[in-house]
């Protein structure tokens, strides 16, 4: 135990011994977190105000009679020009195109007398609607004319044609959509959070492990203070186990503050949005908090685990760095994967697959959704996986060949 102690003091008093460390691993992820999603958050809300503030640029076409005193009864803002039939259209599909113009309506000729004089059999006028999907502000307008203003026009002919629109209705179908969704407010706030937070936290949390691992195992290989740690009256196992706890403890208190920053930080970015019409408002509970933290406890573990066991076996931190990186993408892939699967059915071995799974776990945490069992199936699997990686790791400090690049 006093060689454990010794070896772990010793990575903890050279991290903690060090300014610069202590900055980039506990200090600039919780600035550059709290930074980068409150400007997110403010860009996005930015965006959406400045949507909502755009009086958009409209042309319509053959507007039959009385269309615009119609617009103006619905309070529709926008700056609308009516051209003629004979007016061609081209230049302003082309402004349409390249976001200088927002939407265009083209009613067809004599529109007014083909309603007025429809007879059963007869074809049926079709206004055309010209948008750009790629701009926000011509889809924004084309969602208000289409769903809104000639919704509303459409009905107004239809009254005027058989005069009670109830004559025609057999059935109405949620007079007030508000009052027919039934849901877990939870679920609905976090559902947006838990598309990309997986992937960053998986994501993030390898990134202490894989800088200190290397520098702890293969540069002191490099520098030569391996190689007297080795010939010291202590135990290799020992030397193994405090490297391990040194830089767990490391990690864990990074991943404590990527932990803090997140439960922080990422309710700025997103409250006061809308996901399927609803509001959200991001937050946690004191049991997904724990659950949280703990998921990203045993990852930390892992991640400290398969980088001292790459680190033992190169030669050079460069080598190290160049096997490392693979691994790393493999980590950052198994984090997009959960950005598109959702909350679907997941088989639940699969939530022991290191990394997977946890990714998995974490966001079911977000939306409130994780069972016991995901949540135990989550940390034994990863903590099993990584107790082989540190036997492997034992083995491997025993090998005079491996530890003395021989």
């Amino acid at each position: 135990m006093n060689g454990i102690r010794t070896v772990a003091g010793k990575e903890l008093a050279r991290v903690f011994g060090d300014k610069k460390l202590i900055f980039s691993l506990f200090i600039m992820p919780a600035v550059l977190m709290f930074v980068l999603y409150s400007l997110i958050g403010k860009a996005m809300g930015g965006m959406m105000d400045d949507i909502e503030k755009h009086v958009p640029s409209v042309y319509v076409q053959n507007a039959p009679e009385g269309f615009d005193e119609f617009t103006k009864s619905l309070e529709v803002d926008s700056e609308t020009t009516y051209l003629k039939s004979t007016d061609s259209l081209d230049d302003i599909k082309a402004n349409i195109k390249s976001g200088d113009a927002d939407l265009l309506i083209v009613f067809p000729e004599n529109f007014l007398e083909t309603v007025n004089g429809y007879s059963n059999g007869m074809e049926i006028p079709e206004v055309k609607t010209y948008y750009n999907p790629a701009e926000d502000y011509s889809s924004e307008a084309r969602s208000t004319y289409a769903n809104t203003l000639l919704t509303a026009y459409q009905q107004s002919l239809l009254a005027d044609r058989v005069g009670d629109l109830n004559s025609l209705t057999v059935f109405q179908v949620d007079l007030d959509e508000s009052t027919s969704i039934i849901t877990d407010e939870g679920k609905a706030s976090g559902k947006m959070l838990s598309m990309m937070l997986p992937y960053l936290i998986v994501m993030l949390l390898f990134t202490g492990p894989m800088s200190l691992g290397v520098d702890a195992i293969t540069g002191e290989k490099e520098r030569g203070t391996m190689a007297s740690m080795l010939v010291a009256p202590v135990k290799r196992s020992q030397i193994v186990v405090g490297k391990i706890i040194a830089l767990s403890l490391l990690s864990c208190l990074s991943a404590i503050v990527y932990a803090v920053s997140i439960i922080i930080s990422v309710p700025r970015m997103f409250n006061g949005m809308e996901v399927d019409g609803l509001a959200t408002s991001a937050s946690f509970s004191i049991l997904q908090m724990v659950q949280l933290l703990l998921i990203m406890l045993s990852l930390v573990y892992f991640y400290v685990a398969i980088v001292t066991l790459i680190a033992v076996f190169a030669k050079t931190a460069k080598e190290a760095g160049t096997y490392v990186s693979p691994v790393y993408i493999v980590v950052i892939v198994a984090g997009v994967l959960t950005m598109f699967s959702g909350n679907s059915e997941m088989q639940l071995p699969l939530f022991a697959i290191p990394v997977y799974g946890s990714a998995a776990a974490i966001q079911r945490v977000i939306t409130g959704e994780l069972t016991a069992a995901q949540f135990g199936t989550s940390i034994l699997g990863i903590v099993v996986v990584s107790t082989i990686l540190t036997a492997l790791i034992t083995k491997a400090f025993n090998s005079e060949k491996v530890m003395f690049n021989a």
